[in-house]
């Protein structure tokens, strides 16, 4: 098995909802697997990302294994930083 690449070219394919009469996101092709990761984990709702696929070749990705290829080590683009708590931000904002 050939290790992951973050440069190939990926498919983000939204969830199959059978109830909802739209679906939170469309189809998307990107041109690198990192672009479809970080659009899956910072742009989509949690709603959206819950039973959407990535696909990378032949490899398949959930939720949670596209939430992995963000959190790994060899993901090559920035992360958006996480917003703090707003009660832990005035507190240490008092605090100081």
């Amino acid at each position: 098995m050939r290790p992951f690449s973050f440069d190939t070219a990926a498919e983000l394919f939204p969830a199959a909802i059978r109830k909802k009469k739209r679906a939170g996101f469309a189809y998307r092709r990107f041109g690198t697997a990192a672009e479809a990761v970080r659009f899956a984990i910072e742009e989509l709702p949690a709603d959206s990302l819950n039973g959407a696929y990535l696909q990378v070749e032949e490899a398949r990705f959930d939720q949670s294994g596209i939430r992995s290829l963000y959190e790994s080590e060899a993901f090559p683009l920035p992360r958006r930083p996480r917003a703090p708590a707003p009660v832990s931000t005035d507190a240490n904002a008092d605090a100081a």
